[in-house]
């Protein structure tokens, strides 16, 4: 059994992997050591783990892993079963590391676009040839809405629906068609200048805001709900195997 960790800016995820299949998963507003703990006595027949995170945690948490599995933290020196051609590797997200991976391995041959929409939208590119490149960052939804009320004297802050008209009737229908129209035409045009230099290319949507582009993007794409947990699992598994 091996422990995936997954510490974003939003979510905190803890998930356990037994035979290359997802047993349990876990998802906190915050990581603690009674928590990380709780999970390992459930599973004693955990082995290996790894750690992946964009934001600071409790030191005891890593002091525990490590003792207890010798705990891989992925950073930019971890070997991958993709090539990593990012110009700044030492800056680079290390969930749009996994999400390209495990990208990748589900699309081998192919060139292979991730979006991952949560606190930001990120798109992350492999070539057919196992090539990381790199991508885009831009704001996510949530972010979106909160820049609208914070940076203006009287706009609402309100809360995102799947859908919005294309015109609003009223401000906070206006607000709905701007972020969630527009950011659906932004998703829109970066897959088709993509799709103009890879005429193979295969999308793949996910993220906690995924809700909002499934099936309404005007290209093909595949919904892949736990895509960053997935990549970082199969680099745990070529580690471990290395390791062995």
């Amino acid at each position: 059994m091996y422990l995936v960790i997954d510490l974003g800016n939003t979510n905190k995820k803890l998930a356990v992997f037994s035979k290359g299949r997802l047993k349990d998963i876990r998802m906190l507003p915050e990581i603690s050591l009674p928590a990380v703990r709780s999970l390992v006595q459930e599973y004693p027949q955990i082995t290996h783990c790894i750690l992946s995170s964009v934001t600071s945690y409790p030191p005891s948490v890593k002091k525990f892993l490590d003792k207890r599995f010798g705990l891989l933290e992925l950073d930019e020196h971890t070997p991958l079963p993709v090539r990593n051609l990012y110009k700044t590797p030492g800056t680079l997200g290390k969930d749009r590391l996994a999400a390209a991976v495990a990208g990748h391995l589900r699309f081998p041959g192919y060139p292979v676009l991730v979006i991952t929409a949560g606190s930001c939208i990120t798109c992350d590119f492999v070539n057919s040839r196992g090539e990381y490149l790199g991508g885009s960052i831009s704001p996510g939804i949530q972010m979106r809405f909160r820049a609208l009320n914070t940076f203006t004297g009287k706009l609402p802050l309100i809360s995102g629906k799947k859908s919005a008209d294309l015109t609003g009737t009223t401000t906070n229908e206006s607000i709905l068609s701007g972020v969630i129209n527009g950011t659906l035409a932004e998703l829109d045009g970066i897959i088709c200048q993509y799709l103009q230099k890879n005429r193979k290319l295969k999308v793949i949507l996910s993220g906690g805001d995924l809700k909002y582009f499934d099936k309404r993007l005007k290209s093909k794409t595949f919904a892949v709900p736990n895509i960053v947990i997935e990549g970082l699992y199969q680099i745990l598994e070529l580690n471990a195997g290395t390791n062995d």
